[in-house]
């Protein structure tokens, strides 16, 4: 059971990837059991405290999980100021974690710092699992099952005792052996099974046989011989559900409606190309864009719609913080930095003032910002936007995304909602 590299087109998107990430303190074998996880020499290892200086991740296969992010993190006691910039990332990632696994060292009590893991662990609803290092130094049995006490902690303390039932999922390993590492994938690929329901963007609304209409713009933004994620993941999931697609930009839209033989079932749109498309679609067609499935898909639907009622409510000088989960090259026509200010000051007949975000940056703190807009979210996994929505939630400030936002400046939000009810 090893990783295998993965890339080109037909890669599973780093959104679609339960994210693993390995914690723990320095010099307890986090970088040395991440390689042997994933069969990769994936992280620098040394005897030298602190080697792991930043998050390092890696999209790859891991049976028997399947497509995953494997992160290891620096240790979460590094020192001194630079060593707490280090800590501080680390803690970073825990928002885009579906499964962590606390490094520890076979043979003694866990120390505070790794108390404290555990406590985040539980306060954010992340699966866990604590890998006991190292097991072939502290003559741990390589026998033990996961549910079984441990031989080789007979100095634990009551209270130590205790507090493992707090996390049941523990097993003795060690990174230099070999040592149960199968078993510590199976018990990932156990708690990953149980991380995310099954979810679809729009096979659940289709039947076998369904014809599904795709208007996907193709202008200066357009990424030049290819169409961009949220589409290729609707048309992917069209097929699962046996349906068929057809596909043109705006201009061709109605000749390809009145090409079908029977009405489709739906017509999903770019968002931004939401107005034009909606003049087009008759009434009694159902009508929405990839970015509102986006939002539906990673459960996301209610707060956006309800964020989507402040846009009318903005003054002068209210600070709108525009972001977006991925980096790009900006266009002169750029959606985010362009069209949607532009949008925004018309539809509330105001001048807000405008910061923009883009990839892993997004602020702790949203108290300063009357409105959040948020790009479809599909380089971000579910785990990621959930954080993103709940510090908006915790600030007291409206959410939405792009599609969602759009719909409702241009009057047709309840008509794109209502396939859904």
């Amino acid at each position: 059971m090893k990783g295998e590299k993965v890339a080109g087109l037909n890669a599973v998107p780093s959104g679609e990837r339960v994210h693993i990430g390995f914690f723990g303190l320095r010099n307890v074998g986090k970088s040395s059991l991440v390689n042997a996880v994933t069969g990769q020499d994936l992280a620098v290892v040394s005897d030298v405290k602190g080697t792991t200086t930043d998050p390092v991740q890696k999209a790859m296969e891991l049976l028997p999980i399947g497509p995953v992010v494997i992160i290891d993190t620096p240790g979460i006691d590094d020192a001194g100021g630079l060593g707490e910039m280090r800590v501080e990332r680390a803690r970073r990632v825990l928002r885009k974690c579906d499964i962590a696994v606390l490094v520890t060292e076979a043979g003694r009590d866990l120390l505070p710092a790794e108390e404290e893991l555990v406590a985040l662990f539980h306060t954010r609803g992340i699966p866990f699992v604590v890998a006991e290092n190292k097991c072939d130094i502290a003559q741990c049995h390589p026998e033990r099952g996961t549910e079984t006490p441990s031989p080789c902690h007979p100095e634990r303390s009551g209270e130590a005792a205790k507090s493992r039932d707090l996390f049941p999922h523990s097993i003795p390993v060690s990174a230099l052996t070999g040592t149960n590492i199968h078993e510590l994938k199976e018990l990932i690929g156990r708690l990953a099974q149980d991380a995310e329901p099954e979810k679809h963007l729009v096979a659940d609304l289709l039947s076998p046989g369904d014809t599904v209409v795709l208007v996907v713009p193709i202008d200066a933004s357009a990424p030049k011989g290819r169409i961009i994620l949220p589409q290729q993941m609707v048309l992917r999931d069209v097929l699962d559900a046996h349906a068929s697609a057809m596909v043109c930009q705006p201009e061709e839209l109605s000749g390809v409606l009145d090409a079908c033989a029977r009405p489709p079932r739906i017509v999903i749109t770019d968002s931004q190309a939401f107005a034009q498309v909606a003049r087009i679609v008759p009434e009694d067609l159902p009508l929405t864009s990839f970015s509102i499935l986006m939002a539906r898909y990673k459960g996301e639907l209610t707060p956006f719609a309800r964020g989507a009622q402040a846009i009318g409510t903005l003054e002068d000088g209210d600070r709108v913080l525009i972001s977006e989960g991925c980096t790009h090259h900006r266009q002169c026509e750029d959606i985010g930095t362009v069209k949607m200010p532009a949008w925004i000051r018309a539809h509330c007949g105001a001048n807000p003032v405008f910061d923009f975000t883009s990839g892993g940056e997004f602020p702790d703190d949203l108290s300063p910002y009357a409105l959040v807009v948020h790009c479809g979210g599909c380089m971000l996994n579910a785990r990621e936007m959930r954080y993103r929505m709940q510090l908006a939630e915790a600030a007291g400030v409206p959410i939405v995304n792009y599609g969602i936002a759009i719909a409702h400046m241009h009057g047709i939000l309840d008509r794109s909602l209502q396939p859904f009810r």
